[in-house]
């Protein structure tokens, strides 16, 4: 195992009692107890995993999160933080966060937490590997991931960050199909899921762009009480 963590905490005896103990599971843990060093570290070396508290000195843990998110929204967050109110959830996971643990916590659930978003991680990056370039064609459409924009038969359009996270899942996984339940993990990437229904509503949008007749799709379609599979053929 080399996935590597990154450990933004500055309470000492947590700090390394956590880095002893994610050691031990095999990572590779850097322990940074700096909100700015933390956002200068992430900028200049690769990680699988942030785990941040929020009450740090140099940056709140909100600026660090918020930083990451601007240059990259895939590596996955655990907030782990003393601060237990419902807002600072809300607002921790609204910022880009994947996931919220209070202190104190039971560290064999932190363990599986961890576990869960490195392996997520890891499948992220796996996929993305698939996809050589920024853009993607199918028919008269042409995705810029990066941009979050694609040119269409009715004209350019703009794509949200979740729009354009959905093609892409769904492109890197063509032929196969993907269920709701993975578009909820992967794309929103937090315990407490929106509905399923919410991916429909996307998925009905998505097709307007890039559907001639969306009623009867050529490239996204619905598998019955599954989800969806994405031919560009």
């Amino acid at each position: 195992m080399d996935q590597r963590i990154l450990l933004v905490e500055d309470e000492l005896n947590i700090a390394e009692a956590l880095k002893f103990n994610l050691e031990q599971e095999g990572y590779s843990v850097t322990l940074i107890p700096n909100g700015i060093r933390a956002i200068e570290t992430f900028e200049n070396e690769r990680f699988d995993l942030v785990i941040l508290d929020l009450m740090l000195p140099g940056a709140s843990g909100f600026d660090v999160l918020e930083s990451i998110r601007i240059k990259d929204e895939t590596t996955p967050v655990l907030i782990l933080s003393a601060r237990y109110q419902d807002q600072d959830k809300i607002k921790g996971l609204k910022t880009g966060a994947d996931d919220y643990m209070t202190k104190p916590f039971n560290l064999e659930e932190l363990l599986l937490r961890i576990g869960r978003l490195v392996k997520r991680s890891s499948l992220v990056q796996h996929t993305s590997s698939k996809l050589l370039v920024d853009q993607h064609q199918f028919g008269p459409n042409v995705i810029y991931f990066s941009r979050q924009e694609a040119d269409t038969a009715a004209g350019r359009v703009e794509l949200t960050s979740k729009e354009t996270e959905i093609m892409k899942l769904l492109i890197q996984n063509e032929g196969q199909v993907v269920s709701r339940e993975t578009i909820l993990s992967r794309v929103w990437g937090y315990d407490i899921y929106p509905t399923t229904r919410t991916i429909d509503n996307f998925i009905a949008r998505l097709r307007k762009y890039f559907e001639t007749d969306p009623g009867n799709p050529r490239f996204i379609h619905s598998i019955r009480g599954t989800g969806y599979k994405f031919t560009g053929a």
